[in-house]
Order: C-alpha cells, then structure tokens, then sequence
C-alpha cells in the first residue's frame, strides 16, 4: 500500500484554503487550480464557454442520457464545433476493449482538442492497461476515468508514460461518499504522477465549491465542476455577515410569497416570554 508523501499530507492538514488574489480580465476571482465544465447540457457549456476561468469540459454518458440526448456521435460534433478551442472529454461506451479502441480513434478523430475517456477497468473489473498503453502509443489523448484507489493511479501513470497528453480522473467526490476524506489520497496521487510530464491529475466528482480550494492546496491540475458549483463562484470571498442577512430575508420573503397563514391562539406562556423579551430591550 503506498505511504502519503509527509510533505504532501502536511500541505493538507496545516494548510487552509486561501483566496487568490489573481483576478483575470474580467475582474473576478481566478481559482489555482483549472476549471473544466462538467456536463452535457448544450446551452450550459455554451454560457459556460464564455467563462475564461473554464479552461476545458467533461461529459460521460450518464450526463448524456439525463441531458436527453439520443445522438452521441451528432451531440459530441455540434459541441465540438461550437467549442473547437478548449478540451473537451468524451467516453466511449463498449465493454469489451476491443469495441472499446474502436471507438476511441473515432472519437479521437472527431478534433484536435478531443480526449476521450477510457474506464479503469471494463464492467467485470478488468483492468484496460493494454488498451490504454495501445492507444497512447497510437497518440491518442486519454483521459482514464473512474478511479478511486492508488494502486489504480499507479499502473494507469505507468501505462500513460511517454504519451500524448493525457487526464487521470480520481473520483473524490465519491471517495467522500464512502466516509473517507479524499485528500490524503489526492496528495499521494499528486506525487505518484508527478514523474509523468505528460499526465495531468483531476479531481473528479467535487461535491462543493472548497473543493477547489482543495484541490489547489495540493497541487491537483485540473477540478471537474457541474453547473451549479460553477454558479457559486461568485460567492468567493463574500462577507459572511451579510450572507447571513441574504438568508435570514430569503426565508423571509419566501414565507410572505407563499402566502403562509398561522392561526396563533392565545398562551400565558407566550405573553409571559414575550413581556421578558420586551422588558430586556
């Protein structure tokens, strides 16, 4: 079993999350860690592409299924053209791996800024390790998903050595799930693949935006975010008091819009506490 680099382990115990005070050319917040868009939504990774914090995207195809589409090759194409100049991951879908490697040269062939998506291992548990070492020979751009333990990391960065560019997807928002806290594992990811200069590292499945201040503190590449995570960046750094306030008065005003009525009968008790309250103001 591999041993969190002490290093590594300290950066994520002792360090808190700090705010960059990086601002990009629209003045916002810019995160240290890259953005990429998680999702299949059309109209979403187009707004999301106007965003210049969002340095790439991700889809699979459950975000498919759920976003109704039914035309996988027409989908990726369209999104391809509309976004030809960012990352963009798509996965193939066959069990067995020699489906599997055709699929992924058609993919592959689709644009220059396409990298598609290969299991860990295919739906009986077999590892991909042969497929994955063919297709980085063959040059194509992987980005090898689903995996959540270190062994896992440390064969698929052996496999991808010396290769084209290519993504290690650690799912930590599922490592989270299961009660473990993912970041000693991401840290020791970091440094597993750290001898692989043509691998990135990214930290899938986030569940929050901290998220991303974490994946910074360590060191991870890239964070895959959803739509709604992406939508809170907007709230980094923002005064808590006034947060506060912001939901006492949501609460509030969805009360009055609602129209909720409270018949309130009389009790001593009440009157009692209320003539206290009253007497201390």
């Amino acid at each position: 079993m591999a041993t969190v680099p002490v290093k590594a382990l300290a950066s994520c115990v002792k360090s808190r999350p700090r705010l960059s005070t990086r601002k990009n050319g629209l003045g916002a917040w810019e995160p240290q860690v890259k953005i990429y868009a998680d999702g299949a939504d059309k109209a979403a990774m187009l707004e999301m592409y106007a965003d210049p914090r969002v340095k790439g995207f991700t889809t699979n195809p459950t975000l498919m299924r759920k976003s109704g589409i039914s035309d996988y090759g027409a989908f990726a194409r369209e999104i391809l053209r509309l976004i030809p100049d960012r990352p963009i991951s798509f996965e193939v879908f066959a069990d067995e791996f020699a489906e599997m490697r055709e699929q992924a040269l058609e993919i592959a062939s689709w644009g220059q800024n396409v990298y598609v998506k290969i299991p860990v291992t295919n739906t009986h548990g077999k590892p991909s390790d042969s497929l994955l070492r063919s297709l980085a020979s063959s040059g194509v751009k992987l980005n090898v998903t689903a995996l959540m333990t270190l062994d896992q990391v440390r064969r698929v960065g052996e496999c991808l050595s010396g290769g084209p560019p290519c993504n290690v997807s650690i799912f930590a928002g599922r490592i989270a799930d299961t009660g473990r806290d993912p970041m000693p594992l991401m840290a020791a990811a970091v440094e597993l693949l750290r001898p692989y200069h043509n691998v990135e590292l990214i930290w899938a499945s986030p569940r929050e935006l901290l998220n991303v201040f974490q994946a910074a503190a360590i060191g991870c590449h890239i964070i895959t975010v959803t739509t709604d995570v992406l939508k809170k960046l907007s709230l980094v750094g923002k005064d808590l008091q006034e947060y506060s306030l912001e939901t006492v008065r949501m609460f509030y005003d969805d009360a009055q819009r609602a129209g909720y009525k409270l018949r309130v009968n009389s009790h001593p008790a009440a009157e009692y506490d209320v003539r206290i309250a009253a007497s201390a103001d």
